[in-house]
Formats: C-alpha cells, structure tokens, sequence
C-alpha cells in the first residue's frame, strides 16, 4: 500500500490558483488511510468553498492509478470538462496517471511518503525500498534500504546511542534486524558481506 498524508491546507491553496475545480478521490490506498475517500473529499470541497474556490464536481476513482479509460471517467463526470483544475486526493501514482490524460493542471492534495501496509488495524510504514534486488529475508524480513537512515545494507555504522539513530530520532533499524534474525535462527545472514548495490536493477526506463 502506497502510504501518503494530507497536504497542509494553506500549501494546497497555494498552488491551486484557478477558480473552478473538479476534485477527485481514490478508492485504494488513499481511502484505507482515510485521507482521500469520500469522506475526505468532502471535506475538501467544503474548505474549498470557504476559501471562495468554485467547486465544479467531485467523484471517487475505484482506484486513481489505474484508470480503464479517461473518456469513460469523464462520461460518468461531465463536469469535469467545464473546471479549469483538477485537484486530486491520491499518492503520486495516480496523480501522475491523470495528469497524462487530463487536458487541464492536476494539483496533488497529498504527499506520498513510502510505500507500506496495513496489519491488524495497524498502519505500518517504509516497508519497502523499491530497489529492483530483494533481498530481505536476509535481513529477516526488515529492508533497511527503506528503513535505515544510512540505507546501510552490511549493518549498523556505529553512530546510533541507546538505540537511536544519529541521523534524526528513529530507532536504529539494524537492532530490530538482528533481533528478528535471533529470532529466527538465522544469525549467521550478518555475517555475509553484501556487494554495492547493482542501480540498474531500478533504473527508470524512459519507454
């Protein structure tokens, strides 16, 4: 699950310099996170409203970065062809996948920060680097590519204090590593050394 937060409000306005505006929502990510649903994009248009913006229409895609057809979305939201943005409540997958078909500006309400998942209620965070080599089961099942500040991958560099990371305030992810490894019975994944990391694994193709 992509995890992404709401803008500020005061950032939204501030990009967001035409009058008559389409709102759309995202019925996956954003609306498990319950900051692009129905609900939100409520809220949103009634900010909107009393910060004097026109409101043309709203709709909530089944899922923003993955759109069937766009003349489709604009069949069931003729609206949308009379506003002169789009403001869209969806990490930056789907906004990017609007914002190639629309004819008009698309505007992010949102902020994508990592790409996560949900467990038991529980909303979990920087689970995955994207790195194009997975390699995490010899990391039990932690990617410290995501969640080490360093992006360390042949352990801790020896800078973190009563188990902080030096860097900013988060725990120090290579103790949950090795706890997890102990865990497992699997100690012995320390002791190999890995390899720099081979980028053209990830490399953005430009087809």
């Amino acid at each position: 699950m992509i995890i992404s937060k709401q803008k500020e409000f005061d950032v939204i306005l501030r990009n967001l310099k035409e009058e008559d505006i389409f709102i759309i929502g995202c019925g996956k990510c954003a609306k498990k996170l319950r900051v692009g649903g129905e609900p939100e994009v409520l809220q949103m248009k009634t900010k909107l409203e009393k910060a004097g913006k026109n409101i043309i229409g709203w709709t909530v895609l089944s899922s923003a970065c993955y759109i069937r057809s766009w003349e489709e979305v604009l069949t069931q939201n003729p609206a949308i062809k009379k506003a002169h943005a789009l403001l869209v409540m969806s990490c930056g997958g789907g906004i990017s996948v609007i914002s190639g078909f629309a004819d008009i500006p698309a505007y992010p309400a949102l902020d994508t920060e990592s790409l996560g998942g949900t467990c038991c209620e529980e909303t979990v965070k920087d689970q995955c680097g994207m790195c194009g080599d997975c390699i995490i089961w010899m990391y039990g099942g932690i990617c410290p590519l995501s969640q080490c500040a360093k992006t360390l991958l042949n352990g801790p560099c020896g800078g973190a204090k009563d188990g902080k990371c030096e860097v900013d305030d988060r725990l120090c992810v290579w103790d949950a590593i090795f706890e997890r490894l102990k865990k497992i019975g699997k100690l012995e994944y320390l002791d190999v050394l890995r390899a720099p990391r081979d980028h053209t694994r990830n490399r953005r193709s430009n087809v």
